[in-house]
């Protein structure tokens, strides 16, 4: 994880009965990023998940660190809350370097803002807090998706989904979540 860096060392993530209980540390300054190695162009992550308070969310944010046209190789991300599941490019939205820096000096452009606005899909999906859920996020070219219980709960397409290497899966967790059974499945493409 992050903690090292980001919470002065404290630890954020412990293993209980076999799960990850992921939590952010108080002194922390950005949510907790439980970081894993992969290596696909086509793939999924299946995993189990639970989220105990309603402001909880788990982000599954797939990056390539080479990438350097993009702040800290964000490629995209599927983020789950108990509203709503939320998809977004970041390589060729928020995280665009050009991009980031105009947001950052509040000084993006009006075709830019529109830009960034056809880079996220939010669908509904009310989750219950304290339940365990399977979730799947597949990618398949510029197309990625995101099941819970085996039901689609929403997809999205945008080029930056189609990176041609996917090389970290990072559990992105600003508040709480709990993570279990992480499976990582290329596909041939």
């Amino acid at each position: 994880s992050n903690s090292k860096s980001r919470a002065a060392g404290n630890k954020q993530v412990d293993l209980r009965d076999g799960a990850m209980y992921i939590y952010i540390h108080k002194v922390a300054d950005h949510a907790v990023s439980v970081t894993h190695p992969v290596e696909f162009q086509d793939g999924s992550v299946e995993l189990r998940f639970m989220l105990e308070d309603k402001q909880d969310s788990l982000g599954l944010n797939f990056a390539d660190l080479t990438y350097k046209p993009v702040h800290a190789g964000h490629l995209f991300v599927a983020k789950i809350t108990t509203n709503d599941v939320q998809i977004q490019d970041l390589k060729t939205g928020n995280m665009d370097l050009k991009i980031r820096e105009a947001r950052q000096a509040t000084k993006l452009t009006v075709a830019q803002q529109e830009m960034l606005k056809t880079k996220t899909a939010k669908f509904a999906n009310k989750l219950e807090t304290g339940k365990w859920y399977s979730l799947v996020v597949s990618v398949v070219g510029d197309h990625l998706s995101v099941a819970i219980d085996g039901k689609e709960v929403g997809a999205f397409s945008s080029e930056g989904i189609a990176h041609p290497t996917k090389r970290m899966l990072r559990l992105a967790v600003p508040k709480n979540a709990v993570v279990d059974d992480v499976k990582i499945f290329s596909r041939a493409s």
